[in-house]
């Protein structure tokens, strides 16, 4: 019953388990992908090694595999790809029937995919989580601590056996992180702590992105959250706030999109410490900062500092809405369609924390024995 009513009240959810992803989480990566083409479909050599952070229980690295390694299309572009090869072996003649249209679009759909796939070579990825996750085609595993020192040389190793750091073919294209701490209901504790969760992200990110490569990880919305967009500013050429469709408009996540690394010179991050990245000194002047205005063709108002250049701390990060508005809101309640059946989840937890009080209360009857007496008043029913 309880599988029942969140199938119901969350579309992603149930979504999720019809395409075979571990968790829904699997769509963010996909949407936030369509806005920003993360994995460089134009130059695929140009995205072929990366490391998901924080990777259990493994939907964004279920997503890389599927993609980079299969060559599989998702979401917008899987809809573009099948409407070409619609147009591409639609009848000649002048005005075809709408039967014969939908004729040619069920044969086509029923085709097997195995003819459409762009698998990827030399691909590497490497998953890193302290939960234990059930393995995927292609990903390379690691038990580690993204926050400890010790986790790098063990990526670099699982990357390439004979990484050179001096070598910017060694280095990774991508490094993606969906972590996020256990929420305690109080915003500006999470809100810390997923600020720390993220720096320690990004000085992993440092130690091994290629010049030029992007980095994507999730972020609390928070008052003081601006510091951390200018911080990430001076490392990356653009940085974007997004936030996708399928994320709850209701909660504070959103993911930050970052591209054109560029490290700083002479300066190297350490895992363990505050990430202080070295800011350009200002130049002196004596002029007053001063604030304009422009308004846009469609109606937006940008604004603008003079000293938006030399300064970092003035500059406001773009927040970008990612997927189409007529996809499915992840805050909406949709009815179930006649004779639905709820499927079991595609992954279930390998080793939860709460495995033990799970297993604990099914033995003594659920909560408060109500699930013991359910139970035997419906086999009594059945008999």
């Amino acid at each position: 019953m309880v599988s029942v009513s969140w199938d119901k009240r969350d579309a992603y959810y149930r979504l999720a388990k019809e395409q075979n992803w571990r968790a829904r989480s699997a769509f963010k990566l996909i949407q936030i992908d369509e806005q920003f083409d993360l994995f460089s479909y134009a130059d695929p050599s140009q995205c072929t090694r990366v490391v998901d952070l924080c990777a259990a229980p493994g939907s964004w690295s279920q997503v890389l595999s599927r993609i980079l390694i299969k060559g599989e299309s998702f979401g917008r572009r899987a809809w573009v790809e099948k409407m070409e090869k619609f147009q591409k072996h639609a009848p000649s003649g002048p005005n075809p029937s709408t039967s014969t249209l939908k004729d040619d679009m069920v044969s086509l759909s029923l085709q097997t995919p195995s003819s459409g796939l762009k698998p990827r070579p030399n691909v590497r990825i490497v998953a890193i989580d302290l939960q234990p996750m059930a393995p995927l085609e292609g990903i390379v595993q690691l038990k580690a601590d993204i926050t400890h020192p010790s986790t790098v040389p063990l990526l670099l190793k699982a990357i390439d056996p004979d990484f050179d750091q001096h070598n910017e073919t060694h280095r990774v294209d991508l490094v993606i992180s969906d972590g996020a701490p256990d929420v305690t209901g109080l915003h500006d504790l999470d809100i810390y702590v997923q600020s720390q969760l993220l720096y320690s992200a990004l000085t992993l990110a440092m130690k091994v992105l290629r010049p030029g490569g992007k980095f994507v990880a999730k972020i609390f919305r928070g008052r003081n959250v601006d510091m951390i967009f200018a911080q990430l500013k001076l490392v990356f050429e653009r940085v974007h706030i997004a936030k996708p469709r399928s994320s709850r408009a209701s909660s504070i996540e959103a993911f930050v999109v970052c591209e054109g690394y560029t490290p700083v010179k002479n300066w190297t991050p350490e895992l363990g410490d505050a990430l202080e990245i070295p800011q350009p000194s200002k130049p002196p002047t004596s002029v007053s900062e001063k604030q304009m205005r422009h308004l846009r063709e469609d109606g937006i108002v940008e604004l603008h500092f003079e000293d938006e250049e030399t300064d970092p701390r003035r500059w406001i990060a773009p927040f970008l809405a990612c997927g189409d508005l007529s996809a499915w809101d992840a805050d909406a309640t949709y009815k179930l369609p006649e004779g639905h059946t709820s499927l079991p989840p595609v992954q279930p937890p390998t080793a939860p924390p709460y495995k033990d009080a799970i297993e604990r209360r099914r033995a003594e009857g659920g909560a408060y024995g109500k699930t013991k007496d359910r139970s035997n008043a419906t086999h009594q029913g059945e008999k």
